[in-house]
């Protein structure tokens, strides 16, 4: 059943997509866009980024077009919508012409319909020549970060998806992502060439996740720490992010041998065999499944009660994307980033070896240096999350991450005995390099005396103060790392502040004399 265009905004929603209630941000983001406006709107990982574009298409009854980078996923939600009787369809590599015909004549048909492509077919001339002559109420632009060289995901295809404003330069776009900066935002907005978009940004607090970081000095606290949250959580299914293929193979291999239905997923395997992974995965067949970045888009798992980060990722925008596949369903589960500076050196070494411009490796090493101030931060981690995405939301204490509450019985423990180190193959791969710089880490390692630590505390209620007042993470301020070599150092000149870890030029023209006069007063 289709409702007429005056029909009221919640009965469309109950009669056609059989909800009750709209989720955070989701009405405000349809109104934007059946006002005719393009809208940047920001939902995470299962808030319901779909329904904001499928809508449209009923309350116009006319054609809406979504670019999405997936072909599982879009037949996913083209089976969902026809389940629903909302007409629907894709058009993709994988087709006979038959079926693409099917589709041309559904929409011929007139009235509401989701159709759903890649961003290359929209550059085919074909298609260029067959939509100027359409009515089309909305583009959607579905995981938009990828049109952005400054996000976590930049895809050269998406890049070329301006060509939707030029020919229909009345039809608004809106642009969907699960993660996205400020930065990012306006990058989108200048390649998608948005007319004065709205910007939405909502959801990223999900109260049901557990946040938590541990800083592991070697390989074997990593694994323990590892094999303590499995064997924590043996209820629903379990994601283990990894940095590269080659520790994704070693991890699930010796995961194997103390655990069942352990699987690894990567960008390397036949697509027979990533596709075979991903339905085992889907239909229960594996429960705890090893990947790299590569295992995430689309994936939409209801019950994933633990995502561990075995390495640390690019960004924290990789970060909570990936976390973010936990909980979908709304009961709790634990998210725990497992760091070391040895991660740090991966990451470091990928952002070396790329063949991006300067200015675009400039961009990834504050990126890394962010997520790593993050990492080490003391703040309590959700409401950092939320400043960062310039949510509309904002709190001061979330209750449930491991700065809130440490002592949580949702925390993974630090186990009391180490595993034997010839139990990992992982360990195989370390190198004389890694095990120089563990002790250069320890040697730099700051521990304060009473005067010291009380000058840190003073330190992070100034932090905290103008973070505030500056609307931004503590961690952008200034890292934990930084406070310390201040509480130690004492500078009282800005000379001496120049000298200090952390500190360049910006900040100190920045905060300089800020923190001079604190350290004075104290």
């Amino acid at each position: 059943m289709h409702l007429a265009q005056s029909a009221p905004f919640d009965e469309i929603l109950k009669t056609n997509f059989g909800l009750s209630a709209f989720r955070r941000g989701q009405k405000e983001i349809i109104e934007a866009v059946l006002a005719g406006k393009d809208v940047l709107a920001v939902l995470p990982t299962g808030g319901g980024k779909s329904l904001c574009y499928q809508y449209p298409a009923i309350h116009s009854q006319q054609l809406v077009i979504v670019i999405s980078p997936l072909i599982a996923l879009m037949k996913d939600q083209v089976a969902s919508l026809q389940r629903q009787g909302i007409p629907a369809g894709c058009l993709h590599s994988g087709q006979t012409d038959d079926e693409k015909r099917t589709v041309f004549a559904d929409i011929n048909k007139g009235g509401p319909f989701v159709l759903y492509l890649s961003p290359e077919r929209a550059q085919k001339e074909g298609f260029q020549k067959w939509i100027q002559n359409r009515k089309v109420a909305l583009f959607a632009i579905d995981e938009a970060h990828c049109v952005s060289q400054w996000g976590h995901d930049f895809r050269e295809e998406y890049s070329q998806l301006c060509i939707l404003k030029n020919l229909c330069p009345e039809t608004p776009i809106l642009a969907l992502t699960a993660s996205a900066t400020p930065t990012v935002l306006d990058d989108i907005s200048k390649h998608l060439k948005l007319k004065k978009p709205e910007r939405m940004v909502h959801g990223f607090y999900r109260p049901n996740l557990y946040y938590q970081v541990e800083l592991c000095e070697d390989e074997d606290t990593k694994y323990a720490l590892l094999l303590e949250s499995l064997r924590q959580h043996t209820k629903g299914r379990a994601i283990i992010y990894c940095g590269t293929r080659k520790v994704t193979e070693s991890l699930a291999a010796a995961l194997s041998k103390k655990f069942k239905q352990v699987g690894y997923y990567h960008a390397g395997l036949a697509p027979e065999v990533r596709h075979q992974t991903q339905d085992s995965y889907a239909s229960g067949n594996l429960r705890i499944l090893v990947a790299t970045n590569a295992f995430g888009m689309g994936i939409d798992q209801p019950d994933v009660r633990l995502v561990v980060h075995y390495q640390m990722p690019a960004n924290i925008d990789a970060l909570y994307q990936e976390m973010g596949r936990g909980g979908r369903d709304g009961f709790e589960s634990t998210c725990m980033m497992l760091y070391s500076k040895k991660d740090k050196g991966l990451q470091s070494y990928f952002i070396h070896s790329s063949e991006a411009p300067e200015e675009i490796k400039s961009a990834r090493w504050r990126n890394l240096e962010a997520l790593v101030n993050y990492s080490e931060g003391s703040e309590c981690r959700h409401a950092e999350i939320l400043t960062y995405y310039k949510d509309s939301q904002r709190i001061e204490r979330c209750g449930h991450c491991d700065n809130c509450d440490p002592k949580s019985a949702r925390r993974v423990p630090r186990p009391l005995v180490q595993v034997v180190r010839s139990e990992l193959s992982v360990e195989k791969m370390k190198t004389a390099l890694s095990k120089t710089k563990k002790k250069k880490d320890k040697a730099i390692e700051i521990i304060l005396d009473g005067e010291q630590e009380e000058r840190f505390q003073v330190l992070k209620r100034w932090r905290k103060a103008k973070a505030q007042e500056l609307d931004m993470p503590a961690f952008v301020v200034f890292s934990d790392q930084t406070l310390r070599h201040l509480a130690v150092k004492n500078p009282k000149s800005m000379r001496d502040l120049a000298g200090v870890h952390g500190i360049g030029e910006a900040k100190l023209e920045k905060f300089g004399w800020d923190l001079i006069a604190e350290l004075t007063a104290n």
